[in-house]
């Protein structure tokens, strides 16, 4: 599962390159025996001690599944988004919420 990856032009031209490769790498290190064909992004952005940070909620509906991470960022490089992963066993899709 999630093999032959591919994104939209709206992932290619909105989402920086290294939040890309966050979200595959916590597709591939999700400790869970089945993942759902349906991956969820929530992007945001949080402030903890003045810092900004981006804000990665991960999640899956079947089985049930949720993990963050948070990543230092420069507040202009903060992205608010809602991205889809989606597998349909040929291939991997990675899309905005927008573009489904």
């Amino acid at each position: 599962m999630f093999q032959n990856r591919y994104m939209t032009r709206g992932i290619s031209s909105e989402i920086p390159f290294y939040l890309q490769n966050v979200m595959w790498l916590m597709i591939e290190s999700m400790e869970i025996e089945k993942k759902d064909y349906l991956q969820i992004f929530e992007l945001s952005k949080t402030v903890a001690d003045g810092k900004v940070f981006q804000k990665i909620i991960h999640r899956q509906e079947q089985p049930e599944y949720e993990k963050s991470v948070t990543v230092l960022v420069n507040e202009e490089d903060i992205v608010e988004k809602k991205v889809y992963v989606i597998d349909d066993v040929s291939h991997c899709t990675m899309l905005l919420a927008e573009e489904y």
